[in-house]
Formats: structure tokens, sequence, C-alpha cells
């Protein structure tokens, strides 16, 4: 391998914008150091499964100290608590870490809505999967209840790329196949709400017109189009009044930039996301890089952020790096593979969904879907560790 130990990189954030930085840039023989807040890296496109006993918690994660051993970074665990762009530092809970170029993948935090601690994410702290788990166990022990989950979005982000409502639609169609097998879905009402009047359209007219017809096979009930004004315990309340009582509440709330950035004195957003060129370089910075949900998102209205553009933009930030370092002048841009790409997943099959510029896709996979997405997760997993070979473009 050639080496480059000259250069130290610090990537912060031990996500999947994280990870896949610190892999390509140890691939292109960098010293680098991830700096994440946990010990383990997290798969939340399969977490999905974690309430309805479809995976455990340890599977859905990998600790980072076997992607450490099989990639060669350096790893500290410990909170980001300041970036200081002026003097090339990092201050952490317990230190300090000075570099040459600093990568930030730290996600984003969430928009904070009246009452939410009486709510329960599936995007929120892995954790809370858990929760839910213990939460609807209890439930079907009971032998019914009521069940709403939803998603919002952050009113300061006008192009809607931090709502993430796939997950949300997951989990419900989940919880309903669950209690199907288990012969309580007569017994239960579920329900999903959203103040957006069209959930869900960013997955393109086709998925979009097809969301009807999965919440009436998984007998789901719909409170869209109402302003959310708070999460009370037991009930949701709406604009005009409107009340939806549940047993369970569960919200992924809109993104909003991480608190950290805040004081960092980069180029942010009016929602707090850093300012980058397509490139994934910070404007005004030469030798920081932003990717995954920390930064903004150039691109359509359509375009959201997802867990396949964050690697994108991972792969994009590394290469242009380095072809900065070695002074070649060539660049790549992110901005050029914007897609949306989704299976939705619902326990008892799938749909998979596509969105780019020039098309738009929906296919239904019945049965083999679930196990398609199964796979997928072993899949990903195993190739983060080396012990399969990663196919391109996967």
């Amino acid at each position: 391998m050639r080496t480059n130990s000259d250069k130290h990189f610090v990537v912060l954030g031990g996500g999947i914008a994280g990870v896949e930085a610190a892999i390509k840039l140890r691939e292109k023989g960098y010293k680098v150091t991830l700096v994440s807040n946990r010990d383990y890296f997290f798969v939340y496109p399969i977490s999905i499964w974690i309430p309805v006993n479809g995976i455990s918690f340890d599977n859905s994660s990998v600790k980072l100290k076997k992607l450490q051993k099989k990639h060669g970074f350096e790893l500290i665990i410990d909170p980001v608590v300041q970036i200081d762009p002026t003097n090339n530092k990092v201050q952490l809970q317990n230190s300090e870490i000075s570099y040459d170029y600093l990568f930030i993948a730290l996600g984003m935090h969430k928009v904070k809505a009246q009452g939410i601690e009486n709510t329960l994410s599936i995007c929120g702290a892995p954790e809370q999967a858990l929760e839910i788990k213990d939460e609807l166990e209890k439930l079907v022990q009971r032998g019914n209840g009521k069940i709403a989950i939803g998603f919002g979005g952050n009113p300061k982000d006008e192009k809607g790329t931090v709502v993430r409502g796939g997950p949300a639609f997951e989990l419900l169609f989940n919880i309903s196949t669950y209690l199907k097998k288990k012969g309580l879905l007569d017994s239960f009402e579920l329900n999903f709400f959203a103040p957006m009047a069209e959930p869900g359209k960013k997955m393109g007219a086709k998925a979009y017109g097809n969301l009807t017809k999965f919440f009436q096979r998984y007998k789901i009930n719909q409170h869209v189009g109402k302003k959310i004004l708070s999460f009370n315990k037991g009930e949701i309340l709406f604009e005009g009044e409107k009340k939806l009582e549940s047993d369970l509440i569960i919200f992924i709330a809109g993104g909003s930039g991480h608190s950290v950035l805040q004081s960092s004195n980069l180029p942010l957003t009016e929602s707090g996301f850093v300012k980058t060129h397509p490139t994934c370089q910070v404007e005004g910075y030469e030798n920081i890089y932003a990717i995954g949900d920390s930064a903004d998102m150039i691109g359509p209205k359509w375009a959201a952020k997802q867990g396949h553009m964050a690697e994108i933009m991972a792969d994009v930030a590394a290469y242009n790096v380095h072809q900065q370092i070695l002074g070649t002048g060539k660049t790549k841009v992110y901005t050029d593979k914007i897609s949306i790409i989704c299976v939705m997943d619902s326990g008892d099959g799938a749909a998979y969904v596509s969105r780019t510029d020039k098309k738009e896709t929906m296919i239904m996979m019945p049965i083999v879907g679930h196990w398609l997405k199964k796979a997928w997760g072993f899949y990903f997993k195993n190739t983060k560790l080396k012990n399969i070979p990663r196919i391109p473009g996967m």
C-alpha cells in the first residue's frame, strides 16, 4: 500500500458516511483517526426489524474495533464538543485532537417538537429501537392497542431533504405483518400521521400512488395534512383541536444541524447544515469536507438524505482530497449521482423504489423482497468487515 502518513485525517462520526470515508482514506494510504460517540456502527436501514423480533440489536450493528482492525484506522470513542477550523483542532469531551484534513460526518440532530419526550423514534438513539420493542410487546401481551407512527420535517429546510419517511412506512408495515402472524391485527388500531399533505411524494408519482394501496392492505389509517401542535401522554394534538389517541407513539422528527456545528464558524444553512461545494469541500476551507447528514444537500427538490447518498458523498470527498494532495486538478461531484433508492420492507415482502432525474421505478416483490433486504443487511456488514468482496456500485 502506498503511504501518505505525513497527512493526518480526522473523521468525525461513526455512521455510514464516517465509516465509509475512513475506509476509503485508508485505502489511499493516509493516517486516519475516526472519532465516534459510541463504540459501534449502527446499521439503521435494518433496525426496523428490531421491534418485531426480526433481528437482534447486536446483529444490527458492528463494533468499531472490528472495523478498526480490518482497515487500520485509529479510533477514539469520545463525543465531539467543538470544532476549531482556524487552528485545525477538534475539542473532544476528554481530549483534543489536531488534523491536517477534517471530514465532518456527525449526522444531524432533530427538530424539537413540543412533548417529543412522549414519543419514541426508530431513527433516533439506537437504543430506542429496543424501547419500541418492549412497548410493542406489552401491547401484544395485553392483546389490543393503538399504535401511531409518523414523521415530520424542518420548516427551515425548504427542500425537505431532512425528512426520514421510509423507516416510518417500513415499521408500520412490519408491525402490521407481525400482529397478523399473531392473530391480533383486528384487535389493534394502526395509524400513520404526518403534517404534509402528500407525505412520501419524494419517492415519485408511481410509488406515491401505490402508498394508499399499502395502507389499505396493512389496515393502516392515515392522518395527514394537519400541523402537529404537541405530543401529550397517550395522544397527538393536531391543528384544529383534532386529537389522535395512541398507546404507543413513534415519531421521526425532521432533521436539523448538529449542535456542535453552531459554534464552529463554518458556513451553515438556516437549518444548520454545512454549506459545501458539489465536491463536498466546505465553502471557504480547503482542508475540510462535510458529508452525509451533516452537509447541506445540493440537488433537485425531490433529493433526500439517504444512506447510499452518504456513501457516495464519502467516496467523492475521499477522491477529491486525494487528487488535491497530489495536485492533479481532478475532481468529482456527487450531484450527478443523486437518486432515491429504497427497498420498502413489509415483513412479508418489499417494494423496490428508485428515482433519478430521468426515471422513476417501483417493483413489487412479494415474499422474496423481504429476504433480499435481509441478504443486503448481511452483505453490507460483511463487506465493511472485508469478509466478502464488495460489488462495484452496491
